[in-house]
């Protein structure tokens, strides 16, 4: 199903960029401290830190895929359009930072129709992509990808195939695959690599921001150079803004994993987004996804 696929001499190949959407309070780390009903009355930075992510995408001359809560969209639809006037995707990452296994069915589906109708009453344009918050598509609930199928999206990328406390599917494959039988809609796991003889995660947000930059590089060109098949990368706004409000109550993990290297963010995505080809997460699933078409064809041939 992963073999890798051939490029032409001399082509980079183009990984998928993405920024998932939410502000400093509606992470899960500090969902059991900050309860939703007070998110209206905090410091909402979300509108000035992806300013800030436009203006380095600008700088750098990529596109790239935002996955907005549509919390977020309805309170900033200027900002939303902003990102599509630049060229940008705006895909969907939930209304409100619910995690999808705490959903059913129903409640997903719901979930999924609410920011859906937001993003697209505001941009104008098709919604294609969901991205969970939290990577919360794992074995617990292989049902999302056909409640996603029934609704029409085209690709999810919404599986870590790692082991991590938080989240994690480790039995996922780590490369586009088709979840649901009969169904176009591919999914697009976060980047993980191999490293003596362990899956590691690869694929950007705290991992990227705390450990040194060279894990990331070494990682990224693995997947490229040696598996051929583009890397699938994410952050959030939050993580380039040093000066965000500090939560008291938090654990000292969650506070840790937050807060680390917020201050040297900035330069590590400059650095990265120069030294690979990036495009948006549509793109990258439509290629994807004729690679995984063509796979599937030849094994039946």
């Amino acid at each position: 199903m992963n073999a890798p696929v051939a490029f032409p001499p001399n082509r980079p190949v183009i990984n998928g960029l993405s920024v998932d959407v939410e502000d400093w309070f509606q992470v899960g780390a500090f969902e059991t401290v900050i309860a939703r009903d007070l998110w209206d009355g905090l410091d909402c930075r979300v509108e000035r830190n992806c300013d800030a992510v436009l203006e380095l995408f600008d700088q750098a001359g990529v596109k790239a895929t935002f996955f907005a809560l549509g919390w977020v969209a309805a309170r900033y639809p200027r900002l939303m359009r902003r990102m599509v006037e630049a060229g940008h995707e705006l895909a969907s990452h939930g209304w409100d930072h619910a995690r999808v296994h705490k959903l059913d069915p129903t409640g997903f589906a719901a979930d999924l129709v609410r920011s859906r109708d937001v993003l697209q009453d505001i941009s104008g344009l098709p919604v294609r992509g969901y991205r969970a918050p939290s990577f919360s598509i794992d074995a617990r609930n292989r049902w999302a990808h056909e409640v996603l199928a029934d609704h029409g999206y085209a690709y999810s990328s919404s599986v870590a195939p790692i082991v991590h406390d938080h989240y994690g599917w480790p039995e996922a494959p780590r490369f586009a695959f088709r979840p649901v039988a009969g169904s176009p809609l591919v999914e697009l796991p976060v980047t993980t690599a191999e490293l003596g003889g362990r899956r590691i995660a690869a694929g950007g947000g705290g991992f990227f921001r705390v450990l040194p930059y060279a894990l990331s590089r070494w990682a990224i060109r693995q997947v490229n150079r040696r598996e051929g098949r583009p890397a699938v990368f994410y952050f959030h706004p939050w993580e380039i803004d040093p000066a965000q409000p500090r939560v008291a109550g938090a654990p000292l993990k969650s506070k840790l994993r937050h807060y680390t290297n917020l201050g040297t963010m900035r330069d590590k995505l400059r650095q990265l987004i120069g030294e690979f080809a990036w495009g948006r997460m549509d793109a990258v699933a439509d290629r994807e996804a004729a690679g995984v078409a063509t796979r599937e064809a030849a094994l039946v041939a």
